[in-house]
């Protein structure tokens, strides 16, 4: 989000969206985790703007904006964040279970 206002002379210099690629990884103790494998960049062309008086318009006028979209990233977020709290609370959950089991053997 933080190149979603970013603006080039040319579409090849203009900020390119990127998003990071997750891979599913063993832990040694058998657990489950998540790494960056690598990222990659958007393909989407880069919106051309009517802009003749700002400074890196070209000579017909134009600058290319980013093609980040401020939406689809907001969306991103909103689920990375839920997707977080859903696991908070299953660990939350399974802690609470393996208490109640250690009370039933008292």
């Amino acid at each position: 989000m933080a190149n979603a206002d970013a603006v080039a002379t040319k579409p090849e210099d203009a900020y390119k969206a990127r998003e990071p690629v997750f891979q599913q990884v063993m832990e040694q103790n058998g657990g489950v985790g998540v790494r960056v494998s690598g990222i990659t960049q958007s393909t989407a062309p880069n919106p051309a703007l009517y802009e003749p008086g700002n400074p890196l318009a070209n000579k017909d006028g134009y600058v290319y904006s980013s093609n980040v979209n401020p939406v689809e990233e907001m969306v991103n977020m909103l689920s990375a964040s839920r997707s977080y709290q859903t696991n908070v609370q299953m660990m939350d959950t399974a802690k609470n279970l393996a208490l109640r089991t250690l009370q039933l053997g008292q």
